[in-house]
């Protein structure tokens, strides 16, 4: 097993024990669901929820990759991703940021389109394709640890990314994937401001 397989493991087992913990029965789908590595029933309710993680090597700042299938929507009103940044010691606490799949296409969309068509940077230097964008930590930041969102339906969750997003998505160098459901129609947005060092680094750089 390679090292990238053992992280993605790592992450996929230890998102299961937490929810295990908070209730659900839940299921590693090993590969035989597309986009989906855990299948998830809440004991009380019946609730199902499905679940892709990308987890990440123990590092500073951790990031993402989640490539071309990080823009698709959510078919369902049930799926989300749990983004794992793994500790630096194996007995020591993740980070996890839970984030309803509709957010991260948008977030993923929104980042690689940002970056490629960003005025500040010198002509022909950005042209990578959309098959490697990846997702900072950084950008769902908010959504760190509330796994209490897994007990609503995810298009009722609120959108927590960073307000400069809502503004991308409205501009036409930038804007939404046509397939995305928030084209035509942006829901509610929580204005909740960042801190200033946050909000230079991702003007700076977001992919």
């Amino acid at each position: 097993m390679t090292d990238k397989q053992l992280v993605k493991s790592a992450g996929e087992h230890w998102v299961s024990s937490v929810l295990s913990r908070l209730g659900w029965a839940v299921a590693l789908t090993r590969d035989g669901l597309a986009g989906t590595d855990i299948l998830g029933v809440r004991t009380v309710t019946g609730q199902m929820i499905e679940v892709q993680v990308k987890a990440s090597s123990p590092t500073k700042n951790p990031r993402f990759i989640l490539g071309a299938k990080g823009c698709v929507p959510a078919l369902t009103d049930r799926e989300w991703h749990v983004f794992v940044a793994l500790p630096a010691e194996p007995w020591d606490r993740a980070r996890a940021f839970i984030v309803p799949r509709d957010h991260v296409a948008a977030a993923t969309g929104i980042s690689h389109m940002e970056w490629l068509t960003n005025p500040t940077a010198p002509p022909g230097t950005r042209n990578t394709p959309i098959g490697n964008a990846r997702v900072d930590w950084r950008i769902s930041a908010r959504y760190e640890h509330r796994w209490d969102l897994l007990e609503r339906l995810a298009r009722d969750a609120p959108v927590m990314l960073p307000p400069r997003y809502r503004e991308w998505a409205q501009e036409e160098r930038v804007g939404l994937r046509p397939d995305h459901p928030w084209l035509g129609r942006l829901p509610n947005w929580d204005q909740e401001e960042i801190s200033p060092d946050w909000q230079t680094w991702l003007l700076a750089a977001v992919t």
